[in-house]
């Protein structure tokens, strides 16, 4: 199985930063699109921000002007560098590869999650 490896989570103060990395094969990174979700108890998934292959940025509505979502091709590396951090931020986060087939088919690929607390 493809792995997403995570590293940067951690606690943080209200108002601090922190930043997120995840590692996946050479592969995988340079065809499917990377993003970042996370979950929080009691709550559902839900998208963080998204780069795809093409270059194109989604943030979700909570994290817009304080998340920035990069991607380092040449170390299969992709980052969320974390600012201005609410209590509300914290979740588990979890890296995400997809790769939307012609044919409507999607594939996903998900890290195993790190734990990213904000203390107010």
């Amino acid at each position: 199985q493809v792995q997403l490896v995570e590293s940067g989570g951690g606690l943080v103060q209200a108002g601090g930063s922190l930043s997120l990395s995840c590692t996946a094969s050479r592969l995988l990174f340079s065809v499917y699109d990377m993003g970042w979700y996370r979950q929080a108890p009691g709550k559902q998934r839900e998208l963080v921000a998204r780069m795809t292959t093409t270059g194109r940025k989604n943030y979700g509505d909570s994290v817009k002007g304080r998340f920035t979502i990069s991607r380092d091709n040449a170390e299969n590396t992709l980052y969320l560098q974390m600012n201005s951090l609410k209590p509300e931020d914290t979740a588990v986060y979890y890296c995400n590869g997809n790769f939307q087939m012609a044919s409507g088919r999607s594939i996903d690929y998900w890290g195993q999650g790190t734990q990213v607390a904000v203390s107010s």
